[in-house]
């Protein structure tokens, strides 16, 4: 089973709330790597956080004291941004026409949303408005499948579903950028209901697939017997790219 992008950004978008609630953050060092790769501090550089979202990677950068400007094209999700982050700025918009002038920003990043582009256009706008020396970085945020329990779920998934259902990104060499990578393990620990909530986020389940709701309740009562005090471990792998736009740095 494949989801197309516009059913997965309808998906999103229809529960943003949900999304923004469930959904994890990023650890700390996914910031440190972003400025070792990039050889910049992010305080006070210009960031645009394309594909924001409700703000989960904006909210961050904006904390480490970038100047950052969340772009985001779905209307559920803008809303939910809003609510979430009042004295950001974000404008409308999508990573293949990008709304602003050449050469205006140090970092453009891409939490989660580079699969929403096509890289023939939003190679060529990510090296129009990144400033000689500015980065592009694009992560994605993945269950660790190294840990046993998470690759028996995700098997069940796919046995139950077909691949397909999760992304995997990471930004390839093109013409002009040449990607660097890092492998950011983290965990959290959170109650089981918290752990299906936030699978019920991804577009498998908010599409409304034949068979998600008796899954979600299945894997409930494996996870009660596995977990019995009604707690567990999430693993993720930060899969991070960075390419630095050839020319000058700014001093």
């Amino acid at each position: 089973m494949t989801i197309g992008p516009s059913s997965r950004a309808r998906s999103f978008s229809s529960a943003a709330a949900r999304y923004a609630d469930h959904r994890p953050s990023y650890p700390p060092e996914l910031l440190d790597a972003l400025e070792e790769l990039a050889g910049f501090a992010l305080a006070s550089a210009r960031v645009a956080d394309v594909g924001a979202g409700t703000g989960i990677a904006t909210t961050l950068l904006h904390a480490r004291g970038a100047r950052v400007v969340a772009v985001e094209p779905g209307e559920g999700m803008a809303a939910e941004f809003r609510r979430r982050n009042p004295r950001v700025p974000l404008v409308r918009g999508d990573g293949n026409r990008l709304p602003f002038v050449t050469g205006s920003v140090d970092l453009l990043t891409y939490a989660q949303s580079w699969h929403c582009t096509d890289p023939a256009r939003s190679v060529p706008e990510a090296l129009r408005v990144l400033r000689p020396g500015g980065a592009l970085a694009v992560w994605s945020n993945d269950p660790d499948v190294q840990v046993g329990w998470i690759a028996d779920q995700q098997e069940r998934i796919e046995k139950s579903f077909g691949p397909g259902w999760y992304i995997n990104e990471r930004a390839r060499s093109q013409d002009g950028l040449a990607f660097a990578t890092r492998l950011l393990r983290w965990s959290r620990r959170i109650p089981i209901d918290a752990h299906l909530a936030k699978l019920s986020t991804h577009s498998l389940f908010l599409v409304g697939h034949p068979g998600t709701e008796a899954f979600l309740a299945a894997e409930r009562e494996r996870l009660r017997v596995l977990f019995p005090a009604g707690e567990l471990e999430e693993h993720y792998v930060v899969d991070l790219s960075l390419a630095v736009r050839p020319g000058h740095r700014r001093p």
